[in-house]
């Protein structure tokens, strides 16, 4: 069984699984207010590590991602775990890229991604949209404007599944963090992003 960090009521209806992006713990500051934000609004939270990340809380010692199969499969076995019924699976950046590969496979009730990299940092060329065309699982991707794997100019002309919803927000960066200038808050567009996935969430 995965070893997972729960936030939420044990009874809530629905549950949302969060995966950590490739950089960072299950328990970052990102991660962190995400879950307990969700959990506040009254959603089962449920997050876990990638194997190389496990290893990496261990031993302290900064490792490459898992290559994709591992990923996958890891990410499988967590949905295998928690039951597909009534759970949205996602997770930051790398997190969600790779929920969004199983989603249909899984069976879930739907997707969320934060901030989807949907090409390489300076590498628009290189798009890893294709399994996004034909996504069956209703999914919510929330992306910065200005974000460095795929900002609102680019996003707008991707083709994508019909049941994907893509909302921007204002002024953000790959963590959705807005510029001082924009007049805009880290906290207030992290806020925003919560609301959307609640809505999300309910509507499914």
């Amino acid at each position: 069984m995965t070893a997972f960090l729960f936030d939420g009521p044990k009874n809530a209806e629905k549950t949302v699984v969060l995966a950590h992006g490739a950089g960072a713990h299950m328990d970052s500051e990102f991660m962190e207010a995400f879950a307990l934000g969700l959990a506040d609004c009254g959603l089962r939270v449920a997050r876990f590590e990638f194997p190389y990340m496990t290893k990496r809380r261990d031993d302290g010692k900064r490792r490459p991602p898992d290559r994709a199969p591992v990923l996958l499969e890891t990410y499988l076995q967590v949905a295998a775990d928690l039951g597909p019924d009534n759970l949205i699976i996602g997770g930051k950046s790398m997190g969600g890229r790779i929920a969004s590969m199983i989603a249909d496979e899984a069976g879930v009730a739907g997707l969320i991604c934060l901030g989807y990299p949907f090409h390489p940092q300076a590498k628009p060329e290189k798009l890893r949209t294709e399994h996004l065309e034909d996504l069956k699982t209703p999914a919510l991707i929330l992306q910065g404007e200005r974000d460095s794997f795929g900002g609102q100019d680019e996003v707008v002309g991707y083709k994508l599944s019909k049941v994907i919803e893509v909302s921007f927000l204002p002024d953000g960066d790959h963590d959705l963090k807005p510029r001082k200038r924009s007049g805009r808050t880290r906290e207030k567009n992290w806020s925003d992003a919560i609301s959307r996935m609640v809505r999300f969430v309910a509507a499914l």
